[in-house]
């Protein structure tokens, strides 16, 4: 699989260097010949959803730092599709988007399943060809989506099974060190 595409994982080399890509996995939810976007998966921000959106009264809901561009601005992907409208599938059963004031209400309400749903603050945005460019300097290494890993709660594993998802080439590389100079 070499193709930008929604729903794609785009896995950090293990030696990029971008502070704030170094060992993420960015969700690609729109790819278009102006530009793409997704979202960090295994970034979590260091507020939660109440600490950020007063409305929601229920504490300790993790949020994920998306990216770097709009951080005033909250995103989710779900797989909540029956309970939030307006969502875009960007993978067969994963969802960007909806009815955030809904959300709210059904969060509140202690009717969501909180371990099908993801939030996000900002996101990571590419102009028309930059996302390309990237690939052809081997910033990042396109993967098809696992989501019970999307979804599983131990961000700090998602890197890494992701490139073991790719078989054995790439699972040797989840256990580079993050200076290989130190080594």
């Amino acid at each position: 699989m070499d193709t930008l595409a929604p729903g794609i994982l785009l896995i950090a080399d293990p030696f990029l260097k971008d502070p704030n890509f170094a060992r993420t996995v960015v969700l690609l939810c729109e790819h278009q010949e102006e530009g793409s976007f997704g979202f960090v998966v295994n970034r979590q921000f260091e507020q939660k959803l109440d600490e950020l959106i007063p409305a929601v009264l229920t504490p300790n809901i993790p949020v994920f730092f998306g990216g770097p561009v709009q951080m005033d601005t909250i995103h989710f992907i779900h797989q909540l599709p029956d309970l939030i409208e307006g969502g875009s599938e960007v993978f067969p059963g994963i969802y960007w988007g909806g009815d955030f004031a809904a959300v709210v209400e059904l969060i509140n309400a202690g009717v969501l399943d909180l371990q099908k749903i993801k939030f996000f603050i900002g996101y990571s945005g590419w102009s028309s060809g930059q996302l390309e460019g990237e690939l052809t300097e081997k910033s990042w290494i396109i993967s098809s989506i696992n989501p019970p890993v999307l979804f599983s709660g131990d961000e700090q594993e998602i890197w890494k099974q992701s490139l073991q998802d790719k078989g054995t080439n790439f699972a040797m590389m989840a256990n580079f060190p993050i200076d290989p100079s130190l080594n």
